[in-house]
């Protein structure tokens, strides 16, 4: 008998199946289109080398010292006003500095979640959202979607299916895993379902930026501010070794959350917000963000041509615009957990599907990451997998009577 007794939200605490993944995929020769990782080769290291030097020599006993918990003013500023650019008009005091966008997930599951209490979410949804909001213990309601995201009607089905429903948790823009983007007019009827049953909204948007044809509709939140938690992330489009995101919540939010920050962290390092603003400030992003779209464009045009010549008939995806990622639904007889040891010893990783279910998981379906491989990497990578899928099928078809 163990002398440590665990809390029973210990027991909802599960390992991403994507870090376990990412062991594997540290051998050699493997080909990986698993992790969720921005490309190493966009970091802007002499820019950030230059921004700590700045910051260590104009600030260093205040970057270096305890902070306050809202987050540096400056940076708070900065996202209020990019934010402002996009349609959804914030003041600074609205804007919490988080430990990532993950801390930010946390702290909403945190202080909007009771045992047992109703939570929306897409299908699929992010991972990293189940995995933050289930040691809260919610009761998860799969919202039906298509290919530009949740049904308002799904949505609207919750005051009877699911009251007392505490919020819908969005990814609106390209998002993870399927790369879909919500047009305006679904982004509009989500926001009238939403107001009509009286269910909040949390609108996550790590991807928003990584456009790659036409820059996505307005967000989600600056058609209903009042109802509609934010969050944004610099992962993406800077470095995630920085572990800066942010939350923009309604004014009667913002105390508690602010609260459950100071007890999970006390504030996110002063330093690295510093460093950020000094890179972004003058307007960096201007030019270093485009230069990213163009990189993840040319990769996703690469995939998406692999995919048209080496996956088996019967495979489905959808071409995204924007973003990090490719969905794939597999044919009739492919289960994709089962099917990735024998990809992993032909030398190609990726994620199963599976994971991203809140109910009901798809065992057909698989995601494929696209950024952090060369176009040619990527070729080769697709063919491997489009070759393990036929030698599947076709055993499948020897043994089927």
């Amino acid at each position: 008998m163990s002398l440590w007794t665990q809390a029973r939200r210990s027991a909802r605490m599960n390992p991403s199946i994507i870090r376990e993944i990412l062991k594997v995929t540290e051998k050699p020769g493997i080909l990986s289109m698993a992790g969720g990782l921005p490309s190493a080769d966009t970091f802007p290291v002499e820019p950030m080398r230059e921004a700590c030097e700045i910051v260590l020599r104009t600030a260093s006993r205040e970057a270096l010292q305890y902070a306050g918990s809202e987050g540096f003013g400056p940076l708070r500023e900065w996202v209020a006003a990019k934010l402002a650019s996009m349609g959804h008009r914030v003041g600074a005091d609205q804007v919490l500095i988080t430990t990532g966008s993950q801390q930010g997930l946390d702290l909403v599951g945190k202080i909007m979640i009771d045992a047992g209490a109703p939570v929306a979410v897409e299908t699929p949804t992010y991972l990293g959202a189940l995995q933050a909001f289930n040691p809260y213990e919610p009761i998860y309601t799969s919202l039906a979607s298509d290919q530009d995201g949740p049904l308002p009607q799904a949505l609207s089905a919750l005051k009877h299916d699911a009251p007392g429903t505490r919020f819908a948790y969005l990814l609106p823009n390209f998002q993870n895993p399927t790369g879909r983007v919500m047009p305006a007019a679904r982004r509009d009827a989500l926001v009238a379902a939403a107001q009509s049953v009286g269910v909040p909204l949390v609108e996550d948007n790590p991807y928003g930026d990584l456009w790659f044809d036409e820059e996505p509709p307005a967000p989600i939140a600056s058609r209903w501010p009042e109802g509609t938690i934010y969050l944004g992330s610099f992962s993406k489009v800077l470095a995630p070794g920085f572990r800066l995101g942010y939350v923009v919540a309604p004014s009667e939010l913002y105390p508690k959350l602010l609260q459950a920050k100071q007890a999970a962290d006390l504030h996110t390092p002063g330093f690295n917000q510093r460093v950020v603003y000094e890179v972004i400030r003058h307007g960096f992003l201007d030019q270093h963000v485009p230069a990213i779209r163009a990189r993840y464009k040319a990769q996703r045009d690469a995939m998406a041509t692999g995919l048209r010549q080496h996956l088996p008939e019967g495979s489905e995806w959808q071409e995204p615009k924007g973003g990090m990622f490719f969905w794939v639904r597999l044919p009739a007889g492919c289960d994709a957990m089962q099917l990735l040891p024998k990809a992993v010893e032909a030398g190609i990783a990726y994620v199963p599907g599976a994971a991203f279910y809140a109910h009901a998981p798809d065992p057909r379906t698989l995601r494929l990451s696209f950024v952090t491989l060369a176009p040619e990497d990527i070729a080769d990578g697709v063919a491997v997998l489009g070759r393990v899928l036929r030698e599947h099928l076709e055993v499948e078809a020897e043994v089927t009577p």
